[in-house]
């Protein structure tokens, strides 16, 4: 039976994309693996909750699991040829007597799917093993959190997670490599029957050897799935200019491909941790630098800090606080178009604490240079 992707989420079936997205995000973070070492239960857990967030996550997958199911996800489907196919099954019903089928729940039509795909499903026969098609592998996804500098100055790293690999005993294969392999002999060794399904003429899978054209035993230590689960580590590059949300696409490192296929990718989902006074929006960055009553009213050159390291900065004369210098091109890198932001800097002068008779007479002589109220025009 098909797996309830929405139920899998505990989401409901007209639920927004962001609802969806922080449920995968919440579940996710329950069952991964880094979580629950050598907890089978979870690891399982873990790959049912990201296989079924890969379809909803994604508008075109979720709307082709809505009106097909996961036959929809299967590569090489043909959504047109399914919804034709839907009609006829529907006619020939309803001329029977009987009552009209969703064809969205496939409880009468699986063995049209191979017709519908132009390939056949993944299946394990009376005689065949592995898996019956040649089908890249699913997309994983991994939630990685990274702090705000290491974001907008990139980094490599080695990233350890359990996930499938194709089986070292069989290749891949899912056959017992040592077991002895004999030409199918329904299907002759081509691995297709021919079917007709009312007016329409298909070629399928054939059921007996899965569409391998050949039967054997399955391979003992993937029991024919062809793939195994186990630690893997990594190598990834996360590019500069990073943010929230971002996906960092790592080839080839997801779910192993069927029958020869190539693997699917891996996509890091980047979580940046708050800096306690660096801040980021679009592609400027903020942060607030203390300046003396003296550099306010003189100006002069104070030392800041920026990603590249501490750099010179002109304060005008006369600065008050609250006033933001921009810096140009010191800001975050945007992932598309390569350009930097700029770095806004918000000068906050601090007032000396002290009681030093001194200074209160210093600062009381200023009070003549300011211009009436300052608070005169301040009304609520």
């Amino acid at each position: 039976m098909s797996e309830d992707f929405y139920k899998i989420l505990g989401v409901s079936k007209d639920a927004e994309q962001d609802v969806i997205k922080k449920a995968y995000r919440k579940l996710a973070r329950k069952w991964h693996p880094d979580v629950n070492p050598g907890n089978k239960e979870a690891e399982q857990k873990f790959k049912e909750i990201s296989r079924a967030y890969d379809c909803l996550g994604n508008k075109e997958k979720r709307k082709l699991y809505d009106e097909f199911g996961e036959a929809g996800l299967q590569s090489g489907f043909d959504a047109e040829k399914a919804r034709q196919y839907s009609q006829w099954g529907a006619y020939q019903q309803e001329g029977r007597g009987e009552a009209r089928q969703d064809f969205g729940k496939y409880a009468s039509y699986e063995d049209v799917f191979g017709d519908l795909f132009g390939k056949g499903g993944f299946r394990q026969s009376a005689g065949g093993f592995g898996t019956s098609y040649s089908s890249k592998g699913a997309d994983l996804q991994h939630d990685m959190e990274i702090d705000l500098i290491s974001a907008l100055k990139g980094f490599e790293t080695e990233l350890s997670m359990q996930k499938a690999r194709p089986c070292t005993v069989c290749n891949g294969s899912g056959s017992d490599p040592k077991a002895k392999i004999t030409t199918c002999s329904k299907c002759g060794g081509s691995g297709r029957i021919n079917v007709s399904k009312g007016p329409m003429q298909f070629t399928r899978t054939c059921p007996q050897c899965g569409g391998h054209g050949q039967v054997g035993k399955p391979c003992a230590q993937c029991g024919g799935s062809g793939q195994v689960v186990g630690m893997e580590t990594i190598k990834v590059t996360i590019p500069q200019g990073v943010k929230e949300g971002s996906k960092v696409r790592v080839a080839g490192k997801g779910e192993p491909g069927m029958g020869g296929a190539e693997a699917g990718d891996l996509y890091l989902i980047i979580h940046v941790k708050p800096h306690p006074i660096l801040r980021r929006e679009e592609d400027n960055l903020y942060i607030e630098i203390p300046v003396t009553v003296a550099e306010a009213m003189k100006g002069g050159s104070i030392t800041i800090p920026t990603i590249e390291g501490m750099i010179q900065v002109k304060v005008p004369p006369k600065s008050q606080s609250g006033q933001t210098l921009r810096l140009k091109g010191k800001g975050a890198v945007n992932l598309k178009t390569k350009k930097r932001g700029d770095l806004m800097v918000k000068l906050i002068i601090k007032v000396p604490q002290t009681d030093d008779k001194e200074i209160l007479e210093a600062a009381e002589k200023m009070e003549r240079f300011y211009a009436g109220d300052l608070r005169q025009a301040i009304r609520l």
